[in-house]
């Protein structure tokens, strides 16, 4: 009976010590999915916030080059593709296209001394610098984090609760990193808004 006793203890504390592990691993990995969501939800709002400051910074340099209407098609089709964007590819797509537009734009800005000299203008283009800046340190974030997140669900022992297990009931799939269509130097090169 004593042995009986010990081994239903001995069992006990390892389905409780198996429990708590099984719980810890899973609330880790949740934690960084949710990191990954999180780091993802900041990109968005960053790249919102310039979509959203691209109108008044075009209308102001329609104000003196009416005749670069090409520029402000590209530029327009570009947010409109990025507002609509539901995938990371279309948001990375659009977000490429957007940043070339915005270097065309403020390349057309440099032969107008008068617009340059616009306070309206260069209020714009601070703001402008500033939203590309967080762009970058966010999508950097986010490629880290995804990192982490990728290696914790295929490294032992996170693979083992990764998958669908029935009693953890997570399924979690490797994300993909932020990158531009044309690679790397799309993500490094922020389009140029110094009129130095």
């Amino acid at each position: 009976m004593k042995q009986f006793m010990l081994f239903v203890s001995i069992l006990a504390v390892v389905v409780l010590f198996g429990g708590c592990y099984i719980i810890g691993q899973r609330n880790a990995l949740i934690a960084l999915d949710e990191n990954v969501n999180e780091a993802w939800s900041n990109i968005d709002a960053d790249l919102q916030r310039r979509n959203d400051l691209i109108p008044n910074l075009v209308s102001t340099v329609k104000g003196y080059a009416t005749h670069e209407e090409e520029v402000f098609t590209k530029i327009a089709d570009a947010r409109g593709r990025l507002a609509g964007a539901t995938t990371m590819q279309e948001k990375a797509e659009a977000d490429a296209a957007l940043t070339a537009g915005l270097g065309r734009l403020l390349a057309i800005a440099e032969n107008y001394p008068e617009l340059k000299a616009n306070e309206g203008f260069l209020r714009l283009q601070d703001e402008l610098a500033g939203t590309e800046n967080r762009i970058k340190v966010t999508r950097k974030r986010y490629n880290q984090d995804v990192k982490t997140f990728n290696r914790s669900i295929r490294q032992f022992p996170g693979s083992l609760f990764a998958g669908n297990l029935p009693f953890i009931g997570l399924n979690l799939e490797p994300r993909d990193y932020f990158e531009p269509p044309e690679g790397h130097d799309a993500v490094v090169k922020a389009p140029k808004v110094s009129f130095d």
